[in-house]
């Protein structure tokens, strides 16, 4: 019986954060929002649209955002969840592109794959003000000149675009 606890003890201490677990383990944590959007939600008008942007679109899969809003959380739990995706987003995997900070929000970004091959953009965010945060883009081989490119030049039809959740996001709910 003994060396059935002490196995279990190792196995659970052996666990590996990634990004991916702390995002799936959220939703199911107090206080915290959560939005997982399809890329199909952001409907691109076609008819204006070129083979490079729409390659670039195309290359893009979905958008994770989980955030706990200080107006859901105490300080202690504010600073745990920081310092995790802190510890989360030093691994190797993640390389940072920039860093900025905005009206008490520190933001950085990261990615990972190659350069000119971006599998994940990741936006972390916090500030005492505003809690604690990360958006995902996932994709694969995403070029971001031709995703930024594809940005500036394409139309979003808002006739089809359903952002209603994203509302939801923003008030803490």
């Amino acid at each position: 019986m003994y060396a059935l606890v002490m196995l279990t003890a190792f196995f659970v201490s052996c666990k590996k954060e990634s990004l991916q677990t702390f995002i799936v383990e959220s939703h199911d944590k107090k206080g915290y929002v959560n939005m997982d959007i399809p890329i199909s939600v952001l409907e691109i008008a076609n008819d204006a649209i070129n083979d490079d942007d729409k390659s670039a679109y195309e290359s893009i899969r979905k958008i994770n955002i989980t955030g706990l809003p200080m107006s859901n959380t105490d300080a202690e739990t504010y600073t745990n969840e920081k310092a995790t995706l802190q510890r989360i987003l030093k691994e190797p995997t993640f390389k940072k592109l920039m860093n900025f900070k905005d009206k008490g929000m520190h933001i950085t970004v990261y990615y990972t794959g190659e350069s000119d091959a971006i599998d994940e953009i990741v936006a972390f965010g916090y500030g005492e003000k505003y809690g604690v945060g990360v958006a995902r883009l996932l994709g694969e081989n995403m070029n971001p000149a031709k995703v930024i490119k594809m940005i500036q030049n394409t139309k979003i039809d808002e006739d089809k675009m359903n952002l209603s959740q994203l509302s939801k996001f923003f008030e803490g709910k």
